[in-house]
């Protein structure tokens, strides 16, 4: 980056990190309020109501409500819904981004935990921010923060593409927890035996008392990554001179890439790029212009990002209250949110699906029950979640409304929820075939059955009469008929049962004129093979 480069008065960053929750151990479902096992000692407090927040909270709170469509209003902010967890202990995170660079200090503006009612999905929402570092120290920053765990190691041993050191700090500036990313065995020994990634260690700590989804975890709440290691995210930057950027520089920040040097036909569907270098379906453009009240401001989405550039000497492109920052932190925040909740919960589903299909033995009757149980709930669960909380549009305001379709588009969500819906509906279609021919099978059975024996019914009570004139005989000799003759009634009929498979084949035989006689006994024949 040459030293022309617009510098960063203020940056941003909003971690979104959807997890899935795991059931107890030996259970099929998990819990249904997964936040009452949080527990008292804890250090996420459920969120107050907005009754007791300050008039200027209120003030924000109603503009965020006002913002958005009813049925989605009855989503964020109805009562049951959304269940908000926060932590106040970490203040400060301090980052080491390559080794020997200097350590910086951000500020934790919020940690929040957001639960969802009937959806076994869970969000980690982290923003941190920092004032007054180049441009390219900022992109770096965005670049390397919001990564689970490394992608690799480098020929020295350093963790590729994520921070080389994170510490989280309380108010004091006391260290509470550090990232181990450079402890390479122990990621790789996860991976080799156990065939999961091991969350870094300052992930675990922040995420406490849920615990990583691994072999012996005995937590009460446990967790598992549903997307790609690296968390989505959203980016403000208020710049010097945002004019002064170039398409590589929009381009890097759109698509999270590692340097702002890389070439604009270097990000993803680089063919349709258009000639000044920028591809337009990732941009939003209506203020990019020099007038109105925050002049030159840009939108990035490309689904796992959500970035807004804009000029740092615009007083409400940077206010906390009624500008753009507010809009970033709430508004935009919350239709970012609801795409990907949407997505995670797509990929729970799916990832139900195939466990289900994984556990399946189809010899084992308890086995076989216990899948069906599996697919009818998941069947629930995504016809609840179709009507609480899937929606293609979310607001009437035309910036919330594009930037909701941007993402909604980059993130592919309509295909995978087409997609989700045909496997449910199949599997479910599969259960309800199952249930018709079993059905089938055992009218056929009784049917059977009720054939055979009703030629000794008529046969025994021809013109009413006993074969046995006992009826004047002791009760003990009564008793003892009938016990005989029960025993023998209950022994024909379970032979039949037992038959009946092989004497319906019999009975289709001899109701076909088609065939011989000789067939037909052949048919009677094959009854007792």
């Amino acid at each position: 980056m040459s030293a022309q480069s617009p510098h960063v008065q203020h940056v941003r960053q909003v971690l979104l990190w959807p997890l899935r929750l795991m059931p107890p151990e030996g259970a099929e479902r998990a819990h249904a309020r997964p936040w009452e096992l949080l527990g008292d000692d804890s250090p996420w407090r459920e969120v107050t109501s907005a009754q007791e927040g300050s008039a200027a909270f209120q003030e924000r709170y109603y503009t965020e409500f006002v913002s958005f469509l009813p049925y989605v209003q009855r989503f964020l902010f109805g009562a049951g819904q959304r269940r908000i967890f926060r932590r106040r202990d970490i203040r400060k995170v301090r980052v080491e981004t390559q080794p020997g660079a200097q350590p910086r200090v951000l500020d934790v503006h919020n940690l929040c935990l957001h639960f969802f009612f009937d959806v076994d999905i869970v969000l980690l929402v982290m923003e941190v921010g920092a004032s007054d570092l180049p441009f390219d120290e900022a992109q770096d920053l965005l670049y390397r923060f919001g990564r689970a765990y490394p992608a690799g190691w480098d020929d020295t041993g350093s963790a590729l593409h994520c921070m080389h050191g994170v510490e989280w700090l309380d108010a004091e500036g006391r260290a509470l927890a550090q990232s181990d990313a450079q402890e390479r065995q122990a990621f790789i020994d996860q991976v080799v035996r156990h065939q999961t990634p091991r969350i870094a260690s300052h992930w675990r700590y922040l995420l406490e008392p849920m615990a990583p989804d691994a072999p012996g975890a005995a937590a009460a709440l446990r967790y598992r990554q549903v997307e790609y290691y690296r968390m989505p995210m959203m980016a403000y930057l208020a710049v010097d001179r945002p004019r002064d950027l170039q398409p590589e520089h929009f381009a890097a920040l759109g698509t999270m890439a590692g340097t702002s040097a890389a070439p604009a036909s270097a990000s993803p569907e680089a063919g349709r790029v258009q000639a000044d270098g920028v591809d337009r379906r990732f941009f939003y453009d209506r203020f990019w212009c020099s007038g109105g009240a925050a002049p030159y401001t840009r939108y990035l989405c490309s689904g796992y990002a959500l970035v807004v550039v804009g000029d740092a000497e615009s007083q409400f492109f940077c206010c906390k209250e009624r500008g753009v920052l507010s809009q970033f932190r709430h508004q935009h925040f919350l239709l970012f949110m609801i795409a990907h909740m949407q997505k995670a919960s797509l990929l729970m589903f799916s990832d139900r699906l195939a466990e289900a299909l994984s556990e399946l033995q189809v010899s084992d009757a308890d086995s076989v029950r216990a899948f069906k149980r599996r697919i009818r709930y998941a069947f629930e669960s995504f016809l609840r979640f179709t009507h609480r909380y899937w929606f293609t549009e979310i607001s009437d305001q035309q910036q919330i409304r594009a930037l909701f379709r941007m993402c909604g588009q980059h993130l592919d969500l309509e295909r995978a929820y087409a997609e989700v819906k045909t496997r449910v509906a199949d599997m479910n279609g599969y259960l309800e075939a199952d249930s018709l021919r079993r059905q089938a099978n055992t009218v056929v059975r009784l049917t059977v059955v009720t054939i055979f024996g009703m030629i000794g019914t008529i046969t025994t009570g021809f013109l009413g009469m006993n074969l046995l004139a006992e009826a004047d005989a002791p009760m003990s000799r009564r008793l003892w008929f009938f016990i005989l003759v029960f025993g023998v009634t209950t022994a024909l009929t379970v032979y039949t049962m037992a038959k009946s498979k092989r004497l319906s084949d019999f009975l289709d035989a001899l109701s076909d004129e088609r065939l011989s006689g000789w067939t037909k006994i052949k048919a009677l024949a094959a009854v007792w093979k």
